[in-house]
């Protein structure tokens, strides 16, 4: 899996957002990397992020969703 990540991954400037999204503010980080960077499924258990899915077209998904929906060939 780390070899997977580190042969596909690209760098983004970090982001800030302009009013918070999350009830974690530290949670926010994750949905600015994710619009900066188009990306449109962010893996999680994070219960803050998780209350925010579909921010910006953003979704957020548990593991074993992301599993079923995108690697199981049922996405």
């Amino acid at each position: 899996m780390l070899e997977l990540v580190t042969m596909n991954a690209e760098i983004f400037s970090e982001q800030i957002m302009p009013e918070p999204v999350c009830e974690d503010p530290e949670d926010d980080k994750f949905i600015a990397c994710a619009l900066v960077s188009g990306c449109k499924v962010i893996v999680s258990g994070d219960k803050h992020l998780l209350k925010v899915s579909g921010f910006g077209g953003i979704k957020v998904l548990r593991p074993r969703a992301f599993i079923d929906q995108y690697l199981s060939g049922r996405g």
